[in-house]
């Protein structure tokens, strides 16, 4: 990939060393304690839990003092925040096309657990987006684990991970999550392999900019959703498939999804929630 002349997004938050900590600094038992009292003293419960919380930003939340952050300056984080910057070019501009203003995610990069507003996730989770808290959610271990582990190696599969959840921030931002119905498997393989259409979406609509693509690029980022579909990953760890609990979709699905994108440009072509078949 070519991200030499690529501005980095100023949206990353680097967590990495510092570790999990409970939002608000309550903990379980402190909010038991609040609500306890707010029906004690006849003081609705909900009152006294948003004046504790604006008294200070929430823990998990909580920035390290300017310079202190680990691994500010790193190849890594340079390199999150490089496409994490294309992709707020690429939605920005397609956002400003349908007459609406693109409102970025921070992406937090995190090492061994994370606290997040959707819950305590550790590394085995992979990389995740929240909509409760509108944050992207990577420990860069798992671009190793692509790489030894999936045999997905390059940089073109790290970005497309990366513009992957940036494409669920992208659904929840245009309602396509909600619209996507119960939470059914069908409805996530829906929403996954749309949010694997937004990737191919912004490959094809940054290159077209800024030219990010080097020979190669394509056939690593098919290789990368065939190594992640649901049938490769249970077939490795199981011995046999079980599409009925797939949840994000089979590899011939995601490739699919992805290269329409990726051909495309156009978000028109990702309405996976009313496609059938898949």
């Amino acid at each position: 990939m070519r991200l030499d002349d690529q501005p980095e997004s100023q949206n990353v938050e680097d967590r990495r060393g510092i570790g999990p900590v409970s939002p608000g600094g309550l903990g379980g038992i402190g909010v038991i304690v609040v609500i306890v009292l707010g029906l004690i003293f006849g003081v609705n419960p909900a009152t006294l839990l948003r004046l504790i919380g604006n008294q200070e930003q929430p823990a998990a939340y909580r920035q390290p003092p300017p310079g202190s952050q680990p691994g500010q300056e790193d190849a890594q984080r340079q390199f999150v925040g490089k496409v994490l910057g294309s992709t707020e070019e690429v939605w920005g501009s397609i956002f400003n096309q349908m007459g609406r203003r693109y409102q970025p995610p921070t992406l937090v990069l995190f090492s061994g657990a994370v606290q997040s507003a959707c819950g305590l996730a550790r590394s085995a989770t992979g990389p995740f987006y929240c909509p409760a808290d509108r944050r992207v959610y990577l420990d860069t271990a798992f671009f190793r684990d692509m790489q030894t582990k999936l045999g997905a190696p390059g940089d073109f599969p790290r970005a497309y991970v990366i513009a992957h959840e940036v494409g669920h921030h992208v659904q929840t931002l245009l309602g396509l999550d909600m619209m996507a119905g119960a939470r059914s498997n069908d409805a996530s393989v829906r929403i996954e392999l749309q949010a694997d259409c937004f990737a191919g979406v912004w490959a094809n609509r940054s290159n077209a900019t800024r030219g990010i693509l080097e020979k190669g690029d394509v056939e690593e980022g098919i290789n990368a959703a065939t190594a992640i579909g649901d049938d490769r990953l249970q077939m490795e760890s199981r011995g046999y498939v079980v599409p009925d609990s797939f949840t994000h979709g089979s590899s011939k699905q995601r490739v699919t999804w992805f290269v329409r994108g990726l051909q495309s440009g156009d978000i028109r072509q990702c309405d996976t929630l009313r496609a059938n078949p898949l």
